[in-house]
């Protein structure tokens, strides 16, 4: 009997975890890539809309709530994306686990981005950011001139978001490969 190789979209048990070894490259991380391009670009252009809101300056007390409302178009570009790799690259069906793993390598790269994405966003996009939050939270009691200055500066939400990026992109990403899975179709008369 020929030795059968599983393919990428093979449903069953392997150990690869549903990925073929031997189409490995990073043609096969594509579309994890693109997506990867398109949160990234969208997080940018949520910092800018923010900052044209006045959530950065004027209703800076509003930011908390409002830069929450982010996760919105991240959970949609996510969905997006595991449905996409369902249909492109798995045939229309896809375990949970492959789900996830696609979500895990777009987390990934998103989260390698980070300090990049919050270098641009403080200093390109909204560079009065730090200054007036700082402001702001001294101003109403919040924190300490030196805690904010701490807290509200670039290394720290570096640190912060790169982090929160890693753990936030792992929870989504199990939920959504949870809701994008999908059993493959069963032939009449096929067991």
């Amino acid at each position: 009997m020929p030795a059968q190789h599983k393919t990428v979209g093979d449903a069953g048990p392997n150990l690869y975890l549903g990925l073929n070894p031997y189409r490995l490259s990073m043609k096969s991380y594509q579309l994890e890539l693109k997506w990867a391009g398109i949160f990234v670009g969208m997080t940018l252009l949520w910092m800018l809309g923010e900052k044209l809101a006045g959530l950065h300056s004027t209703y800076i007390e509003h930011h908390p709530t409002y830069s929450n409302l982010i996760a919105i178009p991240a959970i949609t570009i996510y969905v997006l994306a595991l449905l996409e790799k369902r249909r492109v690259s798995y045939g229309g069906s896809m375990t949970w686990l492959q789900g996830f793993i696609s979500g895990m390598i777009i987390t990934g790269m998103v989260t390698v981005v980070c300090p990049l994405t919050q270098i641009i966003t403080s200093q390109v996009i909204s560079p009065a950011y730090f200054p007036n939050v700082i402001r702001y939270t001294v101003e109403h009691q919040m924190m300490s001139q030196e805690a904010a200055e701490q807290y509200f500066s670039l290394p720290s939400y570096i640190v912060q978001s790169t982090i929160g990026t890693a753990i936030i992109g792992t929870v989504t990403a199990a939920l959504v490969a949870l809701f994008t899975q999908r059993k493959a179709a069963v032939s009449p008369g096929v067991s």
